[in-house]
């Protein structure tokens, strides 16, 4: 009987997103790949150091039971299949005893193999990879290479925050702001704020994690925040879209404009999605964090 994906939240991650890759890849980035690959055999037998997600992967796969596999996570690399072996073996080293598949394409771009995996979430250091992803549907990341590790203080709970506008939802409200600045975006919002928002690229991926703590059973919880710098009263149509959604988040953060690291390093996530490259690099400071390229802000970048 074939195997399948199905009913899973699957997340497809690259070598570095999962693993500190950095040292090895400056040698990829000056176009040896050669040296790249002998330097990766030659510490076959050294498991890497975890990377930025690294936290993020090991606490989902903690959903899955004897029985009852909730959660697959793929490699999807852009490293060569026998520098893939090192990243099988840390994954192994560090427990991620689980993680058993990954597509290799050697330099390739890989994000086309999403469709047929049907990932709900693909993480990588790639901005041109993520950017496709994110022009095919699917919610994808450029993790923060320089982020801060995640706190080991919440063991048992999966923590991830989420920014608003041209993230969860669509970027309707920021093309308001970004062509009539702020009392027109709060004029656009108080008159819409019964009208939900169009959904934003990583709103299935928030419906997916809906659906894995629903699953139930597992030890692990899941724990969300909204952390956006809207405020009252342009709040409220971001409260009434996740009611529309038939979703709840724990925590909702109404900035208004501050920065954002500080109240991050207190929600303790293991990963943090935002579309404004100052706030991924306010919030690294301190938790992982990783840049959606999308909406109106990167409409005209290349």
């Amino acid at each position: 009987m074939a195997q399948t994906l199905e009913d899973k939240l699957v997340v497809a991650i690259s070598s570095r997103a999962l693993f500190d890759f950095e040292e090895e890849n400056r040698l990829f980035d000056q176009g040896d790949a050669q040296a790249y690959m002998h330097l990766q055999l030659a510490r076959l037998d050294v498991p890497a150091a975890p990377g930025v997600a690294f936290s993020l992967v090991k606490k989902l796969l903690a959903f899955n039971e004897p029985g009852q596999q909730r959660v697959e996570v793929v490699v999807l690399s852009r490293n060569d299949p026998a520098s893939g072996m090192r990243v099988f073996r840390s994954a192994h080293a560090h427990g991620l005893t689980s993680v058993q598949r990954g597509v290799f394409t050697q330099g390739a771009a890989p994000f086309r193999y999403l469709r047929p995996l049907g990932a709900h979430l693909f993480l990588s250091a790639n901005a041109a990879d993520v950017a496709q992803a994110l022009s095919m549907g699917y919610p994808a990341a450029q993790v923060a290479t320089q982020s801060a590790q995640a706190s080991a203080t919440n063991p048992h709970e999966v923590r991830i925050a989420f920014d608003g506008d041209a993230v969860l939802f669509s970027d309707e409200a920021e093309r308001v702001f970004q062509s009539g600045g702020l009392d027109a975006f709060q004029a656009h919002e108080a008159e819409k704020a019964h009208l939900p928002l169009p959904p934003g690229p990583f709103k299935p991926f928030l419906s997916a994690l809906h659906r894995l703590q629903q699953s139930g059973g597992a030890p692990m919880r899941i724990r969300t925040a909204l952390v956006t710098a809207r405020s009252a009263p342009a709040h409220e149509r971001a409260i009434h879209t996740l009611m529309s959604w038939n979703i709840a988040v724990d925590e909702a953060m109404f900035l208004g404009g501050l920065p954002k690291g500080e109240f991050l390093r207190e929600f303790e996530p293991d990963f943090f999605f935002d579309d404004q490259t100052g706030h991924v690099a306010s919030a690294a400071q301190h938790v992982p964090a990783g840049h959606v390229r999308s909406g109106v802000a990167h409409a005209s970048a290349p």
